[in-house]
């Protein structure tokens, strides 16, 4: 059985106004910071021209990265149907982007998230935040947004070593 070989995974936080992105990678249990930041549309421009610029962020970050997985948060249900719908939305070119690329985009919940960084699916964001940069020392986390996809990456690393261990028979003790 060979070593494990190094695999780059890109998070995506989803937002109109500004994606999160941040991409690590993971060998073995081992993980390590790659970069972080936002993708930014301007919002005195119309939807689909918003959307085009997030999009046209994401193919170049997918471009100049090539990462080999990519995970997505799972919106939560808000108050505004408006401003869900508009989420929605931009979370299908989170969705998209990396899809058109050939990556496998995997999901996950807040809670979920939280669970995988923290322990708890109650934490609050700067107790992610936190534990991010302990998991991950060298990350600038220069904006929320960075910081959760950050998380969401490390939750992908975790899932994903838990599904490798069973895919090859592993059984705990």
């Amino acid at each position: 059985m060979g070593a494990p070989v190094p695999t780059r995974i890109l998070g995506l936080d989803p937002g109109l106004r500004h994606t999160g992105w941040g991409m690590v990678e993971s060998h073995g249990s081992r993980l390590r910071h790659l970069g972080d930041g936002v993708i930014s549309s301007d919002d005195s421009l119309s939807l689909a021209e918003r959307l085009m610029q997030l999009h046209q962020g994401l193919a170049k970050l997918l471009a100049e990265w090539q990462p080999d997985e990519a995970a997505v948060e799972h919106t939560y249900v808000n108050r505004n149907p408006a401003a869900a719908l508009k989420l929605g939305q931009a979370r299908g070119i989170a969705l998209l982007a990396p899809a058109l690329f050939g990556i496998p985009v995997a999901e996950y919940q807040a809670m979920e998230v939280k669970r995988a960084v923290v322990g708890t699916g109650a934490a609050a964001k700067e107790q992610v935040a936190d534990m991010v940069r302990r998991l991950l020392p060298g990350a600038r986390l220069a904006r929320a947004d960075a910081s959760d996809a950050l998380a969401i990456a490390i939750c992908h690393t975790h899932h994903r070593a838990t599904r490798l261990a069973l895919a090859k028979g592993y059984v705990p003790a």
